[in-house]
């Protein structure tokens, strides 16, 4: 009659033994999304920071790019009899000190257009990340549905040796069968751990156990849906599609940077005026201290050309780097385009018809080999063709997700 209260008793210590084992490895894990670990990625991202104490740099450079030569403080003695102090000032004419602050203004614009690039790369590292994760859980969880099935299966096959019902054959079979999927879940277990590194890392948390709040297996048909709306919005044109490009607006700025370091120098070719106050009289003199005025001539032509040759150079550099940026651009734009449109349509294909058929295949298959109508070795073959399936449909929402990571981050988004 005290058995059931004492049974009871025994099941609530262990479930409360169980839940404080479980508790601690519970409180370690978080979950994530998506939007939430860029914002946490741009706040603490190392690549953010150091673009952040550039523009710092180029600000403090813009404030002193009001820069004249440092006065020239003398002692002369013009009449001989004893040493007097007196002072120099070059100033250059007002359109060098314009052309200076210009310069310095572009060089605080491509420090914000460098700060634009890393952002848009940090942005696009952790959607890989993200991405990489929520692969590595969907298979996990494939792999681990698959491993119970087979478990399942090696049981069956087990007992139906022991009847005399299955030859050595199949149940050695069905063992290396079940054995594989086991090995390929541990190295799939192995591979979620990796990539909670590899996003953890990017959030400053390498050690969190991290999960993703989206099954990756689920989220095919709202994949569809936004690729395909992409699609329809894209332009014609690849120039137009990578026109607000951050990587093209930094070398754009480059360009500029450069033809208003041409400018400088043109500009600094000049004469500048010179400014004096000396002592230039006798000591006995009612006004011993007089202004001088002078003008500093670029005589040392060959400099002044050097320094445009220079200049003229980077200038040209520039402009091909910015070619060449538009050109690689164009080309990842058009291969991830390629690469959206080839996964869309794959995508339509499983979702319509691959995936219905492998879970049909899984459960007719289960039925007609408890029936008896199928033989062992047509149960594995067909059990290991909707599998292939499905993993290949997890595979190519991988691929979908991977293009459109790129085809939005050529496109600056």
């Amino acid at each position: 009659m005290n058995e059931t209260p004492i049974m009871w008793r025994h099941y609530g210590l262990l479930l409360a033994l169980l839940l404080l084992m479980t508790g601690p490895v519970l409180a370690q894990q978080m979950v994530i999304r998506l939007d939430s670990a860029e914002r946490h990625a741009l706040r603490l991202h190392p690549r953010l920071r150091q673009s952040a104490q550039e523009i710092e740099e180029q600000r403090a450079l813009k404030r002193g790019s009001f820069a004249p030569a440092n006065p020239d403080f003398l002692f002369s003695a013009p009449t001989g009899e004893r040493w007097a102090p007196g002072v120099v000032q070059t100033i250059d004419l007002p359109n060098v000190y314009r052309r200076q602050i210009r310069q310095a203004q572009a060089g605080l614009t491509l420090a914000e257009r460098g700060l634009d690039v890393n952002r848009a790369t940090v942005r696009r590292d952790v959607r890989r990340a993200y991405l990489l994760l929520q692969v590595s859980e969907a298979r996990v969880r494939q792999l681990t549905y698959q491993d119970s099935l087979f478990q399942v299966l090696q049981t069956a096959t087990n007992r139906l040796f022991a009847a005399g019902e299955v030859t050595s054959l199949q149940r050695i079979s069905t063992e290396a069968e079940a054995r594989q999927v086991r090995n390929q879940l541990e190295q799939a277990t192995v591979d979620r751990r990796a990539a909670q590194r590899r996003l953890g890392l990017l959030l400053g948390q390498p050690d969190a156990d991290l999960r993703a709040d989206t099954d990756l297996r689920q989220t095919g048909p709202e994949l569809a849906r936004t690729g395909a709306e992409l699609l329809r919005s894209l332009p014609a044109q690849d120039s137009a599609a990578v026109a607000l490009s951050p990587t093209l607006a930094y070398y754009s700025q480059k360009v500029a940077l450069s033809q208003s370091g041409i400018s400088l120098v043109r500009a600094r070719r000049t004469p500048a005026l010179t400014v004096g106050y000396q002592n230039q009289a006798f000591e006995n003199s009612a006004l011993r201290y007089r202004f001088q005025f002078g003008v500093s001539l670029p005589v040392w032509f060959w400099t002044y050309r050097a320094q445009l040759q220079a200049a003229t150079a980077r200038g040209q550099a520039a402009g091909y780097q910015l070619q060449d940026q538009r050109l690689e651009l164009s080309t990842l734009y058009e291969q991830a385009l390629a690469d959206t449109r080839k996964f869309a349509a794959s995508l339509a294909y499983y979702e319509q018809t691959g995936m219905p058929q492998s879970r049909a295949i899984i459960s007719q298959s289960q039925r007609l080999f408890r029936a008896g109508e199928i033989s062992y070795l047509v149960l594995i073959q067909s059990l290991n063709q909707a599998f292939t399936i499905q993993n290949t449909y997890l595979t190519t929402i991988r691929d979908y997700r991977q293009a459109l990571i790129e085809l939005n981050y050529l496109r600056g988004e």
